[in-house]
């Protein structure tokens, strides 16, 4: 009887036949004459400047490090084209005030909105809206909770790092009985929800589980609280996952002044502190996660393309996807150079 394939596998396998598939398609449409797939337009064609659009971009206060990197990113990306005109709205983490700034943008005219909302379905009937006037928008990282909001989302993949980061101690591991820890960020959230999700999924695929768990709020001050209280109360630990390198100042902060060493330690979404930490091998942080920061640039560049009724010029289908998943690679110091110049500052 053949051995049952792991998560990890399993998700190796399915990318493998998208690409083998892509293959075939490819020949089918190639050949002896001319394509019959309209394949949209080129990249040339895309990086060519073009009649200039407006985009309006709306997102939470930069109140954690990874926010930051967003808005940072989403300024960039629009100053990389010169046809794009971006119009910033002032980071809120009140509902009512971003609603008011979407509806400015709306009453502008704008070509198109590129928006993390701080609350997703707070900001769905706004966005609907938008839509309506024709304006299309862009939803990034947080999602409205209707399908009519938005032209395209664009988001980072919750459950896939929670796969990642306990695949990575399955390897690490092995099929030991080991004591696997996890310090989630705010339990409320269906983001930490599913990191969790696909932790414990990831875990279970080789005889592991989490044996002791705590959850903090994406704060240095809440992850240094809650490591402590999770250390005190369990003498032994082989692996940790953390779900968030921005809190991960405080876990570390707790781990040292534990003395605590007898464990790695994978942290989540990719700061500069953290790769430069897995790069110099000389704590017990290992590993993170990515959480790409560059959603909301990924946005820009697709909001343009839609306003300027431009496809993504790698895809075969003539259009831009609506809905778009980041992938969550793992960082490690064999492969942390890939990686560390898009890491945010935490």
């Amino acid at each position: 009887m053949a051995k049952p394939r792991t998560l990890g596998q399993r998700f190796a396998m399915s990318a493998g036949v998208g690409i083998v598939a892509m293959g075939l398609f490819a020949a089918c449409t190639s050949g002896g004459g001319d394509s019959v797939v309209d394949q949209g337009t080129s990249n040339d064609e895309n990086a060519a400047s073009g009649e200039t659009v407006v985009i309006g971009f709306s997102g939470p206060a930069a109140d954690h490090g990874w926010l930051g990197a967003i808005n940072s990113g989403a300024i960039a990306a629009a100053e990389s084209f010169d046809d794009v005109d971006l119009r910033i709205a002032e980071g809120t983490n009140d509902v009512t005030a971003q609603i008011a700034a979407v509806e400015t943008f709306i009453n502008e005219g704008v070509d198109a909105i590129v928006l993390l909302p701080s609350d997703g379905a707070a900001l769905t009937e706004v966005a609907i809206k938008a839509m309506e006037a024709g304006i299309p928008v862009i939803n990034v990282d947080r999602e409205f909770s209707s399908p009519f909001a938005a032209r395209t989302t664009i988001l980072g993949d919750n459950y896939g790092m929670g796969v990642s980061a306990g695949t990575y101690i399955c390897a690490e591991l092995g099929g030991t009985d080991a004591i696997v820890a996890e310090i989630a960020g705010i339990d409320a959230l269906p983001l930490t929800q599913d990191r969790t999700r696909g932790f414990n999924d990831a875990l279970s695929d080789c005889g592991l589980e989490v044996s002791a768990r705590v959850a903090a709020d994406f704060t240095v001050q809440g992850g240094e609280a809650v490591t402590s209280q999770l250390l005190s109360a369990n003498p032994h630990i082989d692996a940790i996952w953390n779900h968030d390198d921005d809190q991960g100042i405080g876990v570390l902060a707790a781990i040292d002044a534990a003395g605590r060493d007898e464990f790695f330690m994978v942290g989540g979404a990719g700061s500069r502190n953290a790769m430069d930490l897995i790069a110099a091998d000389n704590s017990v942080l290992k590993a993170t996660i990515i959480y790409p920061s560059t959603q909301a640039a990924d946005g820009i560049a697709l909001a343009r393309l839609i306003a300027q009724a431009k496809t993504v010029g790698d895809l075969i289908t003539p259009s831009v996807p609506n809905r778009i998943v980041l992938d969550a690679p793992v960082v490690t110091k064999d492969n942390v150079d890939q990686f560390i110049d898009l890491a945010f500052a935490s």
